[in-house]
C-alpha cells in the first residue's frame, strides 16, 4: 500500500531500501504537519526534506538512507506549503513566530488580522515537537536538503553570509550552506560551492538554517537544481564522509 504524499518514484524506492534489522520506516504527525521518518541506527545525525515539491531531494535522500546511519525526516506531501492547522504556511518558516507570521500573511491574504494571531499563538504552543523531532542532540549534525527552480542560487545567498565559498561559478545552483565554521572549514578545502551562516544577517525569516546559527546548532544545507539528482547524491556522499 503507497503512503500518502510519496511520489510514485519515492515509494518504490522506499520499498526497494534493504534497511538493517536496527532501522525502520513510520509515518509521525508534528506539530500538524506529516513525516515520513526513516531511522537507521543510532548515530547522531539528522536529515530533512522539508519542502514536498523538491522531489529531486526527496528521491536522493531515501536512496541515501539505504546505507546512511542516522534519522531521516520528509514531509508527506507533494506541496510546498502544509496546512498544520486552519492556514497555509511555508514549512520552512515556521522556526520562528516572526517568519511564521510573513508567511502565514503572504499566503492567506484573505485571512483576518486575528485569524493569523490565532494561528501564530497555535504555532508557538507546538513549535517545540518540530524542534524535539528534527534538531540532533549537541554536537550532531543536520544535514537538509532543498531544491531550487525559481531563481535562486548561491548568490542569493551570498550578501547575508559571513564568507563565501566560490570554486565551481558555473554552477551557482548546487551548494552548501553551513552554520558551523568548523564545518565550513572543511567544506571549503573541496571543489563545492559554499557559504558560512553562522551569524544572523537581515529579517528574521523563519528558517531553520538561521534557527541553527543562533543556537549553534551544526547545520548544513545541500541545494541543487531540481532535476540534478546526480550532483545533489554526489554532494550528500561526499559530505556525509568529510563531516565527523
Amino acid at each position: 500500500m503507497a503512503i500518502p504524499g510519496l511520489s510514485r518514484r519515492a515509494f518504490v524506492l522506499l520499498a526497494a531500501v534493504p534497511f538493517s534489522a536496527a532501522a525502520a520506516s513510520d509515518r509521525k504527525n508534528i506539530s500538524g504537519i506529516g513525516f515520513l521518518r526513516i531511522r537507521n541506527g543510532r548515530a547522531n545525525r539528522r536529515y530533512l526534506v522539508i519542502h514536498g515539491d523538491e522531489s529531486t531531494a526527496r528521491d536522493t535522500l531515501i536512496e541515501h538512507m539505504k546505507s546512511a546511519p542516522g534519522v531521516a525526516f520528509l514531509i508527506d506531501g507533494r506541496t510546498r506549503t502544509v496546512r498544520p492547522h486552519l492556514l497555509e504556511i511555508d514549512p520552512n518558516r515556521m522556526f520562528s513566530a516572526a517568519g511564521a507570521a510573513l508567511s502565514l500573511s503572504r499566503l492567506n491574504p484573505s485571512a483576518s488580522p486575528a485569524a493569523i494571531q490565532r494561528e501564530l499563538r497555535w504555532l508557538d504552543a507546538r513549535r517545540h515537537q518540530l524542534l524535539e523531532a528534527l534538531l540532533p542532540a549537541p554536537g550532531g549534525l543536520l544535514i537538509a536538503l532543498h531544491n531550487n527552480s525559481r531563481g535562486y542560487s548561491i548568490q542569493s545567498e551570498a550578501p547575508i553570509s559571513n564568507r563565501v565559498h566560490l570554486p565551481a561559478p558555473s554552477t551557482p545552483h548546487d551548494f552548501f550552506l553551513a552554520t558551523s565554521e568548523s564545518d565550513f572549514n572543511l567544506i571549503a578545502r573541496g571543489p563545492y560551492n559554499a557559504v558560512l551562516q553562522s551569524g544572523a544577517r537581515g529579517p528574521d525569516d523563519g528558517s531553520l538554517s538561521r534557527l541553527c546559527a543562533g543556537r549553534s546548532i551544526r547545520y548544513v544545507n545541500l541545494e541543487c537544481a531540481l532535476g540534478n539528482r546526480a550532483a545533489q547524491a554526489e554532494m550528500l556522499n561526499w559530505l556525509d564522509r568529510l563531516l565527523p
